[in-house]
């Protein structure tokens, strides 16, 4: 469904971000994008999503295709239309909104009648039952977790064939971070949505995706099988703080960056 071919970012024509970076999320996937922060996993969804040219960053080489067809040059409302929206880090809810109002705002590209939206709205409301209880409540005042919630909600209110989903886990409780997760997985499984999840938690990533591509410093560095990477001893090692020998000191883990094999 959608490919990238060694694409290279560069913000206010001279920072270069991301230094050909190619990766493909296959029809009815989801792939983890991993790395530390800073890595470029965000330059990455938002030179897919083209929402690059708001903090004046460009994409000056390489390709993007979603669906067979290049769509680098495209607007970001063009590409929702097409089916491929993301959900940005930090959720950006409308605060001064309902919950249903910010649902309702996804729906904006639609052509396919009240009828169509209200129904999928109700779909919503089946995968968030704890949003219909909010509905009417101002999205600034709910909790973390709603608000990523609503955030979801809002991206599956156009319909998308694809989801890029930017840091799901920042900022909430474990027991939220499992439950957003379980969402995601149902909507690929029973929506059949692709997703492309940028994340900084390793360990819960790799469980819920089938693919994993690890960024270091603007570069694909790894990728394979996400129970291959759960595997790996250098992505336990330097993700986890997990080697061979058990958990490894947070000394032993910096002495460790210093010397990743995939560097080298």
């Amino acid at each position: 469904m959608l490919s990238v071919n060694n694409i290279e970012v560069i913000y206010d024509h001279v920072i270069l971000v991301l230094k050909g970076v190619s990766l493909s999320v296959p029809t009815g996937g989801t792939t983890a994008l991993l790395g530390a922060n800073g890595a470029g996993k965000t330059t990455t969804l938002k030179a897919i999503s083209n929402l690059l040219r708001a903090e004046r960053g460009e994409v000056t080489k390489g390709s993007i295709v979603f669906e067979g067809e290049e769509v680098q040059a495209r607007s970001p409302n063009e590409l929702v239309r097409r089916g491929c929206i993301q959900v940005m880090e930090g959720r950006h809810c409308f605060g001064h909104l309902s919950v249903e109002d910010n649902l309702l705002s996804g729906a904006f590209t639609r052509r396919d009648g009240n009828a169509a939206i209200r129904a999928d709205l109700d779909l919503v409301y089946d995968y968030f039952p704890r949003l219909k209880v909010r509905r009417t409540s101002l999205a600034g005042y709910t909790s973390g977790g709603e608000q990523q919630m609503t955030a979801l909600g809002r991206a599956l209110m156009s319909r998308p064939k694809m989801i890029l989903l930017d840091e799901p886990s920042m900022g909430l409780a474990p027991q939220l971070v499992e439950e957003i997760f379980e969402i995601v997985r149902k909507l690929n499984e029973e929506q059949g949505v692709s997703f492309l999840l940028a994340e900084q938690n390793t360990n819960i990533a790799l469980r819920y995706a089938k693919y994993g591509y690890i960024l270091e410093s603007g570069r694909v560095v790894l990728d394979g099988a996400a129970e291959a990477l759960r595997r790996n001893e250098d992505v336990k090692e330097f993700y986890l703080g997990i080697g061979g020998e058990g958990r490894k000191s947070f000394r032993d883990v910096k002495h460790y960056k210093r010397r990743k094999r995939w560097l080298s």
